[in-house]
């Protein structure tokens, strides 16, 4: 045995280089490292693009772009007020908190009631009804954009035969809430299979309903998943603009995207463009808001559901 082992070849140095890391160790901190450094780039571009306009918004005429990084002599509200009262942006913005906060809480009443039932039974066709709502969100509202407005035009022909009333942003509102369930369907059902199964058993050993036990035990636990779908879906919507523009045509019910089109319109002609900054600052401010007070409990929600 001792022949042997003198005999046998001499195995190559196993230690890693640089201190104890490999070569693809190395290579993918390099990676990760670029990846940072490009995000980081980005965000610094995005947010002094939008200090950029902040402070152009208080500015007028064309010496913003003959001198693009001259600071406003004074904070004068001038160009908000116009922005607000042409092109009907405060008309727009009512309609828009309306009709995202509606469907908002239509979207995640339905999806958290759905994931429930997909998290928690055991039947064969759970998993492929899940697979389904997750196929709903690589199809893009685009493909189905002529079929929607069909449907859409045949409930309200319906509508107006039957009852004689009928209102655009009810029509709006039903694919705002058809296109916003897949996602929040995926993203609930997730985070209900995350959530201890121990409390629906004691709740059942009591003899609570299962629609007592969702409302009054598994749907308080799941408020950090409830909360991280409801702003992006919120949020999804309040930037929403190509079903708005199908749909919409009046100017009393535009919603504030549109109404951000057509402030561009109006002032492209009268070349106010502190004017259409100070919109896209009105549109951009309650995404800001909601990110800095609710950013927490987005990034709780989005983690805590990646228990299973």
């Amino acid at each position: 045995m001792t022949a042997d082992l003198m005999d046998a070849p001499a195995r190559p140095d196993e230690t890693p280089p640089s201190g104890g890391r490999r070569p693809g160790d190395l290579a993918g901190g390099a990676i990760w490292t670029v990846l940072r450094i490009v995000v980081i780039l980005w965000c610094v571009f995005n947010v002094v693009l939008l200090l950029w306009v902040a402070m152009n918004s208080f500015r007028g005429g064309s010496r913003i772009f003959s001198r693009p990084l001259e600071l406003p002599r004074s904070l004068s509200f001038l160009n908000y007020v116009s922005a607000w009262t042409d092109s009907s942006l405060g008309q727009g913005f009512l309609n828009s908190v309306v009709l995202v906060a509606v469907c908002t809480l239509v979207t995640i009443v339905l999806a958290a009631m759905a994931a429930y039932v997909l998290a928690r039974t055991a039947v064969p066709s759970a998993g492929p009804i899940t697979s389904f709502f997750a196929i709903g969100l690589g199809i893009p509202v685009q493909v189905v954009l002529v079929p929607m407005w069909v449907a859409m035009n045949a409930v309200s022909s319906f509508m107006w035969a039957t009852v004689g009333w009928w209102d655009e942003r009810l029509s709006l509102g039903l694919l705002y809430v058809a296109t916003s369930l897949p996602f929040a369907v995926f993203l609930l059902t997730g985070f209900f299979r995350s959530l201890p199964e121990d409390l629906e058993e004691a709740a059942a050993l009591d003899g609570a309903s299962a629609m007592t036990t969702f409302t009054r035990i598994m749907a308080p636990l799941a408020r950090p998943g409830l909360v991280t779908a409801a702003l992006l879906t919120g949020l999804a919507l309040w930037n929403e603009t190509l079903l708005a523009l199908v749909l919409i045509t009046e100017n009393s019910k535009y919603t504030l995207p549109q109404a951000l089109l057509g402030l561009y319109g109006t002032m492209q002609y009268t070349s106010n463009w502190g004017g259409l900054f100070a919109g896209i600052i009105i549109v951009v401010i309650p995404t800001i808001a909601l990110y800095a007070l609710l950013g927490r409990r987005l990034v709780e929600g989005m983690t805590l559901g990646t228990g299973k």
